[in-house]
């Protein structure tokens, strides 16, 4: 045999030992590949049952709660006002209870001096009046006295053509002296009941004033208590009389001025989600549209309730780049006793309901040449099933094309058995 012949017989051992070394390593890649799926069938493959039921579409949007009313409490008009004790913060009070109560020992000692000096006035004008009347009583006699006096001097004057002319001209100068004297007496009497009169006026005066210094400081004692005026939480707010870094809520101790404003109490009967809702979503809500609220506190908490109120106007927002939103507000009836203003949470703004659809999660769908599919579990294996999405929600999806309890993958099954080709 020539040397080109062995040459040749050499390539073609060559070739067909190739070919069948790569025949073999096929065959080992798609047993591997079989074993592969029908693991992760059994349990690594991450799956899901298709299920039957009414599907919800909804918009899913973050908000915190707001209380729609509130009430404010604010220190009174009272001087050096001090507190001594404070309802606890976040406790819940009904209309009527005791919230915040002021040191009152001062306002008593006024007021025990403000009764004494009530008593001395009245005391003094009691008095007054007492000696008006007796000089009063005075005044009336003499006036009574002088009158009579007059008509005595005038009954010796009527006989003046019977008596001589020195003893006519002496009753008719008596006469006009008894005049003069009832003149002045008259006189008196109105002047001392003009000073009688203005000063029992000023001793008045001073009891009313003293009375009104005890009306005033009853009334300060009476707003030493400060009561809640609706049922609700209390929320004290921050004291910034030591300084804005210094500031803590209000608590027992603490001086206020006077119009302070010391604590809010909303009411939690109106509680509400403020959400925002964006701008492309704007035109799918309405108000009256059913909602459920979840609370971060309080993942086990669904909440039903519906839209009250949307905002008019958008928001545009501080992230770059800027977005607009609207606000959107949910009531809550029968709101839970564990929830407070504040609290952060989601709002699921229900669209629309597909009663029986069939509802599998949203990672189940992949896409196949612009198509959705999704991988039903056959055996050991998958197969690409195409599906048609008939609504979406972040979480699940609204599908035809598969039936009720089937499995599916929540991963492509072949990018699995790439990684594990790879691993």
């Amino acid at each position: 045999m020539s040397a080109l012949g062995q040459s040749l017989i050499g390539r073609s051992v060559r070739m067909l030992m190739w070919l069948t070394g790569l025949a073999a390593l096929g065959v080992a890649s798609w047993v591997g590949v079989s074993r592969y799926r029908g693991t992760q069938a059994s349990g690594e493959m991450p799956v899901a049952q298709a299920r039957e039921g009414e599907f919800l579409e909804m918009i899913r949007c973050r908000g915190e709660l707001r209380a729609g009313r509130s009430s404010q409490i604010y220190a009174p008009v009272v001087p050096n006002l001090r507190i001594a004790w404070l309802a606890a913060s976040g406790e819940t009070v009904q209309k009527g209870d005791p919230v915040v109560r002021f040191d009152s020992s001062s306002i008593q000692q006024q007021l025990v001096q403000k009764e004494a000096q009530l008593q001395q006035a009245q005391a003094t004008l009691d008095q007054a009046i007492a000696q008006t009347r007796i000089d009063s009583d005075k005044d009336q006699s003499d006036l009574e006295e002088a009158r009579y006096n007059v008509e005595k001097a005038r009954l010796a004057t009527v006989g003046n053509e019977f008596v001589g002319r020195i003893q006519a001209e002496e009753a008719r100068i008596d006469l006009t002296v008894a005049e003069q004297k009832l003149k002045v007496q008259e006189a008196n009497l109105a002047v001392h009941a003009a000073a009688a009169t203005r000063r029992i006026a000023a001793l008045t005066r001073q009891r009313d004033q003293a009375q009104a210094d005890i009306d005033l400081t009853k009334s300060r004692m009476a707003q030493m208590e400060i009561q809640a005026p609706l049922s609700g939480v209390v929320v004290f707010v921050s004291n910034y009389n030591q300084g804005p870094l210094n500031a803590k809520p209000f608590k027992v101790g603490d001086s206020v001025y006077s119009g302070m404003n010391l604590a809010e109490i909303p009411d939690m009967s109106s509680l509400a989600m403020d959400a925002k809702v964006e701008e492309t979503d704007r035109g799918r809500i309405g108000v009256g549209k059913d909602v459920r609220l979840r609370v971060d506190a309080l993942p086990e908490l669904t909440i039903p309730g519906k839209i009250t109120q949307i905002s008019p106007l958008a928001e545009l927002s501080n992230d770059y780049p800027p977005t607009r939103s609207f606000r959107a507000y949910a009531a809550i009836q029968n709101a839970d006793p564990r929830l407070r203003p504040g609290m952060n949470g989601g709002l699921d703004i229900i669209i629309d309901r597909l009663p029986k659809a069939i509802t599998i999660p949203a990672k189940a769908v992949f896409t196949r040449d612009g198509k959705p599919v999704v991988f039903v579990q056959s055996g050991a294996a998958y197969r690409e099933v195409p599906v048609q999405l008939l609504a979406r929600n972040p979480d699940e999806v609204a599908v035809s094309g598969i039936e009720a309890g089937v499995t599916v993958a929540l991963a492509d099954p072949e990018k699995q058995d790439a990684q594990k080709q790879g691993t």
